[in-house]
């Protein structure tokens, strides 16, 4: 079968997935500039979330465009994707309302790691399929961004018991290094 049915699906539950996170930003009651300060840990988490969900959106309808079957493996791969995406609003909030403590910046950690372990999964069973893009597996190569990511969100849940500015500090690394769309696929899909 081909990719569509699955970007349709995938786009719209990534959609839902924004809309749940910016509806999880309270309105202030009062008109002060505080009241709206007091939004910022809530408003920092969103932005970092919503750049995340972003990267992942961008890579996958890369990823998709690059492959030009998928079976059975693959909808299940990319549910999977999807669920520990779905948890992203969850961290998010958690983050944002108890301002930037230990353990929501580490399950949040937790929840990129297993998003970005997905998403690897996601390729892996891509590239599993006979007959698919021999063009895909050399643009993947051996993954050391992939590998790197993952050992930079393992150190960062760790660090968020000992310092959670770092811990995030190293969220925003692995992020910037994602946000451009993958060049390796971008060049074979062109």
């Amino acid at each position: 079968m081909n990719t569509t049915r699955l970007e349709a699906f995938s786009d719209g539950v990534i959609a839902i997935i924004i809309t749940i996170m910016v509806l999880e930003i309270k309105v202030p009651h009062d008109v002060t500039l505080s009241a709206l300060c007091e939004l910022t840990p809530i408003f920092m988490s969103y932005i970092l979330s919503f750049i995340y969900v972003g990267i992942y959106w961008n890579n996958h309808h890369h990823l998709m465009h690059a492959v030009s079957v998928v079976n059975g493996k693959v909808l299940w791969a990319n549910l999977h994707l999807l669920f520990w995406l779905s948890l992203i609003p969850f961290a998010t909030g958690w983050i944002g309302e108890n301002h930037l403590s230990a353990l929501p910046i580490a399950v949040y950690g937790f929840i990129l790691l297993m998003a970005g372990a997905a998403y690897g999964i996601l390729t892996s069973a891509a590239l599993s399929i006979k007959g698919q893009n021999k063009k895909l597996a050399t643009a993947v190569g051996n993954g050391l961004k992939e590998k790197a990511s993952i050992c930079i969100y393992l150190i960062s849940i760790l660090l968020a018991f000992i310092n959670q500015w770092v811990s995030l500090a190293l969220y925003v690394l692995v992020a910037i290094a994602w946000v451009i769309p993958d060049r390796r696929i971008e060049k074979i899909i062109d």
